[in-house]
């Protein structure tokens, strides 16, 4: 661009023009290199931005043009990082949060959550079940014993049922006070069965109908010379619904829940039930025993032999 054309200077701020004069200089290498290395003279590097502002139609004064000069010199217009340390790092983190301040917030959140629910929810929680468990322990079992024990020592008519609640009453309160809640509760389910053993009523009848044996005999396996005789029974309540009871079986020694056993009783017994049932069919005297409430053994009206198997 001629002089002719030139624009007229922008009104530019010294200070601003100045910083406009090291920005020329650092893209312009070639010339800086060239006369601050020593080719040429500073003035000579003055003339030449002269004439580069002039070309673009601003007219720069000398003194602001070795001001750009001394301040490329010196750096002043020039960025330089800071230093690593702390200050500088945290700054760092902040500019860039957009990035990582998401993920971390989740993150954090995250803890938070987890923090409430443990220490808010979950111990809490535990505390409250470890303490419900304390007073069953200490409390509520035992209590429960008692009211079993007190209701079997009302109801029974034996001395038997009492002795045996006396010791399952003491070992499942020394199984409470240890800590075992398995022992307590075993306790009290078995002061329950007895106490219901004490209440069943029900009478023992031969079986009679049709597709079922009324009796049968067998050689026991560890005396084959001799012969067991059995008669099979069922137990009837009140209303004659038929009962399931724990029967020892005598041949294996397991106890088995079965509606029909068979009893063991003299070979006398065996051929009069079998002599009453080929009579007519019909067996006139099956009654052989009958347990009543608060007794806890059946009183048989017939000889027996104390033993029963509950397969054949």
């Amino acid at each position: 661009m001629s002089d002719a054309t030139a624009k007229p200077a922008a009104p530019l701020d010294e200070v601003m023009l100045a910083m406009d004069v090291v920005d020329t200089l650092r893209h312009r290498q070639d010339l800086v290199t060239r006369e601050l290395d020593g080719i040429a003279r500073e003035k000579q590097l003055i003339e030449r931005l002269r004439n580069i502002y002039h070309q673009q139609g601003i007219e720069v004064p000398d003194h602001i043009l070795k001001e750009g000069v001394s301040a490329l010199a010196e750096s002043r217009f020039t960025y330089e990082p800071p230093a690593p340390g702390l200050a500088t790092s945290l700054a760092c983190l902040y500019v860039s949060r957009k990035r990582w301040g998401r993920p971390v917030m989740a993150a954090l959140v995250a803890l938070a959550v987890l923090g409430i629910g443990y220490f808010g929810v979950w111990q809490p929680y535990q505390r409250g079940q470890a303490e419900q468990a304390r007073i069953e322990l200490s409390q509520t079992l035992p209590a429960q014993m008692d009211a079993l024990y007190q209701t079997i020592y009302e109801e029974t008519k034996v001395q038997q049922a009492v002795v045996q609640a006396d010791g399952l009453i003491a070992r499942g309160k020394a199984m409470a006070a240890e800590g075992d809640r398995a022992g307590a509760e075993d306790a009290i389910a078995r002061l329950t069965a007895l106490r219901d053993q004490l209440r069943q009523q029900y009478t023992l009848r031969v079986v009679n109908r049709e597709g079922v044996q009324s009796g049968f005999w067998t050689f026991p396996e560890i005396n084959t010379d001799a012969t067991n005789y059995y008669i099979v029974v069922e137990a009837l309540d009140p209303d004659g619904n038929a009962l399931s009871l724990p029967i020892l079986n005598e041949e294996n020694g397991q106890t088995e829940t079965v509606s029909m056993w068979g009893v063991r009783v003299p070979e006398s017994i065996y051929n009069a039930v079998a002599a009453d049932k080929q009579d007519d069919g019909i067996i006139q005297g099956n009654m052989v025993g009958r347990k009543s409430d608060g007794f806890l053994e059946v009183e048989y009206l017939m000889p027996v032999m104390g033993g029963a198997v509950t397969q054949w």
